[in-house]
């Protein structure tokens, strides 16, 4: 039997095509499914939909299905075979801190939740959480892999390589994914019959081949995009059209890891992005988790999606059944990445099946996709020793150093806009680092 937690289950929606995903596999045999969330109320929400989920696809495989909610850590980790981690310590009011104080200096964000002021807060917020999870796991499932997909996702996985090295983590995300399927639809060709690797970092990682039957697609992208000029008003098209490889995250996402984009009205206007979009995102997650309540205490059927999409069940079947698979995960840079830091998190293509876990070496990117990857890089290193060694100067570097933050902030307007953060964030934060700092101080 094989044993899967996943921790934040709470996170209903995403729980839900997880344990749609798996149940889907008619071959992994047994599996002892363990839902965990501090949250009773999400908790019940969780199990029910995980149960439902399972009557309705499990088909003949439903006694082959146990499912069990705790809100205790250590009981549910016990004997783990894989632990996926999908927590977001704060919840909304938290995440709402991240984008609306900022705001009021004047600093946009979109999302904030990868890297910037808005990462480097909820990285903060998740560490002491992970390192409680890491030292659980190490107790009690010595021999998981923990599957993460928590934002932001390579601080995460940094700091789980700090607490927890011997630990097998493989940080998850979309972002590749979706980036080869939309663009394999924009250029018209079926996205499983190309093939795609990327590397670099995550939410920044870079379309290093794209190929469909042996034929090079950037040329037909280009003539795509030259075709329409309304593609031009896009943050990735910009991107591409300035470093000459397609980043793998959306328009929203990429527009605050840069300079470029958010730093004026007139470039807000120019490629249509709409400042604190994460907020309606948010609130419109908590509508599906009051839905979902609703729908299951009616005794009614929810809404499924299609196919096996996500990540972390593959994963799972891979190593469960030998079936071989590459994905793409973000790992530590152990001689991936030839010309970004050793000891970062990057993103490569990762083979996972009867040989376990094993990411592809990628060589040298590009030297202009290197050159754009290293500032995210230095403000998720600084962010993590702020951490490591709760100096509460290396938290305000971190931000002062992110390219979106300096291109709108002065460094005095950054210390004190930090100050604003700690203290809104209080207890959440690691305690050496909720000390406010003059932004004058020598």
């Amino acid at each position: 039997m094989t044993r899967v937690t996943f921790v934040g289950a709470g996170s209903v929606v995403f729980t839900r095509q997880l344990v749609a995903d798996l149940v889907r596999f008619d071959d992994l045999g047994p599996l002892d499914l363990v839902l965990l969330d501090v949250d009773e109320r999400r908790l019940r929400v969780a199990d029910g939909t995980a149960r439902q989920v399972v009557e309705r696809l499990g088909g003949n495989r439903r006694t082959g299905v146990s499912i069990t909610s705790t809100t205790e850590r250590r009981r549910a980790l016990a004997d783990a075979d894989v632990v996926v981690d999908m927590v977001q310590v704060g919840g909304i009011e938290a995440t709402r801190r991240d984008l609306e104080i900022p705001a009021r200096y004047g600093l946009r964000q979109t999302i904030g939740d990868t890297t910037g002021v808005g990462g480097v807060f909820r990285a903060l917020r998740t560490f002491p959480f992970l390192s409680a999870l890491a030292a659980d796991v190490r107790d009690v499932a010595p021999g998981a892999v923990l599957l993460n997909y928590t934002n932001p996702m390579a601080m995460n996985v940094w700091w789980l390589d700090v607490v927890a090295p011997e630990l097998t983590t493989l940080g998850l995300c979309h972002s590749v994914y979706w980036t080869a399927h939309d663009l394999a639809e924009l250029v018209g060709v079926p996205v499983e019959r190309t093939r795609f690797r990327a590397a670099g970092v995550n939410h920044q990682s870079w379309l290093l081949e794209w190929t469909h039957e042996g034929r090079d697609l950037y040329p037909v992208l280009r003539e795509r995009i030259a075709a329409d000029p309304g593609l031009g008003r896009r943050v990735r098209v910009e991107v591409f059209r300035r470093i000459g490889y397609y980043p793998t995250e959306t328009s929203e996402h990429s527009s605050e890891y840069l300079p470029w984009f958010l730093r004026s009205d007139e470039q807000v206007e120019r490629f249509r992005l709409q400042p604190l979009e994460y907020l309606g995102v948010s609130e419109a997650n908590v509508q599906e988790f009051l839905t979902a309540e609703r729908v299951l205490a009616a005794g009614g059927a929810l809404e499924l999606e299609d196919g096996a999409t996500e990540y972390a069940p593959q994963v799972i079947h891979s190593l469960v059944t030998g079936t071989s698979r590459e994905i793409h995960a973000n790992v530590v840079n152990r001689g991936l990445v030839d010309n970004l830091p050793a000891g970062c998190v990057v993103e490569v293509p990762t083979l996972v099946g009867a040989d376990g876990v094993r990411p592809v070496p990628m060589g040298s990117l590009p030297v202009q996709a290197a050159a754009v990857n290293r500032p995210y890089v230095s403000v998720a290193e600084l962010t993590v020793e702020a951490a490591r060694t709760g100096d509460p100067r290396l938290l305000r570097q971190a931000v002062l150093v992110d390219p979106n933050a300096s291109s709108t902030l002065t460094p005095e307007q950054i210390w004190s806009m930090c100050d604003e953060l700690v203290l809104a964030h209080g207890d959440l934060l690691p305690e050496a680092l909720r000390e406010t700092l003059p932004a004058d101080a020598l």
